[in-house]
């Protein structure tokens, strides 16, 4: 149940007591707590989103000015989903705090729980990720210092910040390639429906405006994002009730850029729409444009929020079809795919490791999230901490750590060979057979990307007489995006139509395998492997765990060797031959 008790330690990170004995809080974390009264709430006794949205942006900001030393302006925010509502007289608790930096811009990550005061009760209400980017100063351009993880917690958050600052790069690009392709296929999908038991998207249309006074502006007289937010937020739930005849809950709002600031005096321009509704929710489209006296619109922003109706049990409401106007088919068609897209972004992005299946369907739609979840997983099994040495011999260490029914191994060794050299030479999965016998054949079947490339992989059989394997591979490559990041190579299983298990192969599954290539002094890379598997399903998992050591430090002798035999040649990242 989203409103279940849970432990609040459980909700926000404490101080920790580190190895040395010292007290330690992180310096940007920022925390609000605000008791929900009647102005703040909706007509149904509960918490507004925009009036949430407003605090988060303002406990987000301050998280960012603390670490910038100067003003900062919200420039992004990734996809929001609501998991419940707040109502009247419980406490809204809001922590924030600097995740990552990069030149000019950082990472703050916002974590919203929900107490009760009469129960002692807490549950998380939601959790995002914002990017502010610190503002010029007379001096010039502003240089972030750099984030110092200094916690378990806080390494994965940092390290995965990278990832996501690449996955919000790329995402409007590919998001508008999806949605040009998918015309063709939604017009098929649309269901032709008599005109009275539809209503026309025209009625759902709403205008407004609001005048920028000071109270809605930060003090370099900037619109505050959440501002925006709040007021985009209110014309959504106007045109969402428009068409039910109801009150609406908000229950995401996708990822979405500042386009442009907004200033005191500014003239706010908001429209909204309901795009498309399906059964038990719609789609609304909001856009804020501004102006100032006789000078053309500027566009602000766009957002798309996702709103159901509950019953009195909670439960969501069916709801009424839309019937798009002339002009509105785009975006009914667009809506469609923008569900396929939100749906696979929450399946693969917001599960937990071990509720993720082993093999998840790899298509056009969700490759950028695959992908994002290929390397994420790497990064957090390599920031754990509980790894226990088993055996070390001829410079190559084992690591094991057992959690939640998951075996999982780390292989560490360190050779005279450039990090870039290593890890053009392991990134093509075909090199492979030349140093890993359990690489018997591996063929290029597609370059989903120029970082992704999908790989049939032939292995020995795990049983004597038994059947070789093949493995439908995801690599997922990742230079470093810092100086002192790694290089990444992901690896996990996936599952194409165009290659179906056969009667030849028993198909085995990777959860979750890959490398992190560590640039040291004197040309000197360290190189790390990880695997993370449930016993039977990789060629590796055995229970002699001594057989295991000495098939793993056979391999990686032969790594090492293979790599400095190489380490003058000319190697390039995979490309497919088919």
């Amino acid at each position: 149940m989203a409103n279940e008790p849970r432990d609040p330690m459980q909700l926000e990170e404490p101080m920790f007591i580190l190895g040395n004995g010292e007290v330690y809080r992180n310096q940007t974390e920022v925390k609000m707590s605000q008791i929900v009264l009647p102005c703040h709430a909706n007509y149904c006794g509960e918490l507004s989103a925009g009036q949430l949205l407003k605090w988060m942006d303002s406990t987000a900001c301050l998280s960012a000015e603390r670490h910038a030393g100067c003003s900062c302006i919200t420039a992004s925010v990734d996809d929001i989903h609501f998991e419940t509502t707040i109502g009247v007289g419980q406490v809204v608790n809001i922590t924030a705090k600097v995740n990552r930096a990069f030149t000019s811009s950082m990472e703050v990550g916002v974590l919203v729980s929900c107490e009760d005061l009469f129960s002692d009760r807490h549950w998380k209400v939601c959790h995002a990720f914002a990017t502010f980017v610190a503002r010029r100063t007379e001096a010039g351009k502003v240089q972030l210092k750099q984030v110092i993880p200094r916690t378990q917690a806080e390494q994965m958050e940092y390290s995965l910040a990278a990832e996501r600052r690449r996955m919000r790069l790329i995402h409007a690009e590919i998001i508008n390639d999806l949605l040009s392709s998918c015309s063709s296929q939604t017009e098929r999908s649309q269901e032709h429906l008599p005109q009275e038991m539809t209503v026309p998207a025209e009625r759902t249309r709403v205008e407004s405006v609001e005048l920028v006074l000071p109270p809605h502006a930060n003090h370099q007289v900037s619109t505050f994002g959440g501002q925006i937010m709040a007021w985009m937020e209110n014309v959504a739930t106007i045109s969402a009730s428009r068409l039910c005849n109801a009150h609406p809950t908000l229950r995401s709002i996708d990822m979405f850029h500042f386009r442009g600031p907004s200033h005191i005096g500014d003239r706010l321009v908001l429209k909204a729409i309901v795009n498309n509704a399906f059964k038990k929710s719609m789609e609304v489209g909001v856009c804020a444009e501004a102006y100032q006296g006789g000078e053309p619109l500027r566009h602000i922003n766009t957002a798309f929020m996702t709103f159901e109706v509950l019953d009195n049990d909670r439960k969501p409401c069916t709801l009424p079809r839309i019937r798009p106007e002339p002009d509105g088919k785009r975006r009914f068609q667009e809506a469609i795919a923008r569900k396929k897209i939100r749906l696979d972004r929450k399946y693969i992005i917001s599960c937990k490791q071990s509720e993720v299946p082993l093999s998840v369907p790899w298509d056009p739609s969700n490759q950028m999230y695959l992908s994002y979840n290929n390397v994420s997983a790497l990064k957090m099994l390599a920031a754990r901490t509980n790894w226990v040495l088993t055996s070390e011999k001829k410079k190559v260490s084992l690591y094991t750590l057992e959690e939640n029914q998951m075996l999982c191994f780390k292989v560490e060794t360190h050779v005279a060979v450039a990090a870039e050299q290593v890890f053009l030479l392991l990134s093509d999965l075909r090199r492979r057979k030349a140093w890993d016998h359990h690489y018997q054949e591996c063929e290029v079947i597609t370059d989903s990307h120029e970082d992704d490339t999908i790989y049939q992989v032939v292995t020995p059989s795990v049983t004597k007489g038994g059947k070789v394997q093949d493995f439908i591979l995801l690599a997922s490559r990742r230079r470093p995006c810092d100086s002192g990041d790694p290089y990444m190579i992901a690896l996990r299983s996936v599952t194409l139509p165009a290659y179906p298990p056969t009667e030849d192969y028993n198909r085995g599954e990777v959860l979750c395998a890959g490398f992190s290539i560590w640039e040291e002094e004197n040309s000197f890379t360290k190189i790390s492997y990880y695997n993370q598997a449930t016993p039977g399903v990789l060629p590796y998992i055995s229970t002699d765990i001594a057989g295991l050591s000495s098939s793993f430090y056979c391999t990686f002798a032969s790594c090492s060797a293979f790599l400095e035999e190489n380490k003058d040649s000319l190697a390039s990242l995979p490309t497919s031959t088919l």
